[in-house]
């Protein structure tokens, strides 16, 4: 992690950018109240030490086909440091796996997956997911109704200075 510290500018700046990253440079400044040369160089700062990640399209899945969502826990009898990470190497290569945590609880890891049809996710499941190394428990929730989806962090100017 970086030792840059966040004043309230950047703060505003990461806000506005969460919610419309294709902001030019002269929105940015306007709406910050700067000049283009120093918001130029605040953006570049904040990609260099690692706030900004990269930008990205956020995609409809539902009208991309693919309707079903589902929370899949997983667990391992047996915990080698190889088989730990096999398994997250194979994970890497699964387009359809959204998202992975090591967990603490009853399980090991959490997966956010997405898939087409119930039948193309039980395929999924039976021929990726519960061969990958180290599996030996696979517990599937499914989301009947997505409430909240969102990528935007909370991000409080008035605490940063």
């Amino acid at each position: 992690m970086s030792n840059y510290k966040l004043d309230q500018t950047d703060c505003a700046m990461l806000a506005l950018l969460q919610k419309d990253g294709r902001a030019s440079n002269v929105k940015l400044a306007n709406k910050l109240n700067l000049s283009e040369t120093p918001c130029w160089r605040r953006l570049k700062r904040l990609e260099k030490v690692g706030y900004i990640q990269g930008y990205q399209a956020n995609l409809n899945r539902q009208l991309l086909g693919l309707g079903v969502l589902a929370f899949v826990q997983i667990s391992f009898s047996i915990h080698t440091d190889k088989s730990l990470v096999e398994f997250e190497q194979a994970i890497q290569k699964i387009p359809e796996v959204l998202s992975c945590h090591n967990i603490s609880g009853e399980s090991d890891y959490l997966l956010m997956v997405v898939s087409e049809s119930l039948e193309s996710y039980e395929k999924l499941s039976r021929n990726v997911i519960r061969r990958l190394p180290g599996v030996t428990s696979v517990k599937t929730s499914f989301s009947l109704n997505e409430i909240k989806a969102s990528t935007l962090l909370p991000i409080n100017e008035s605490e940063k200075s």
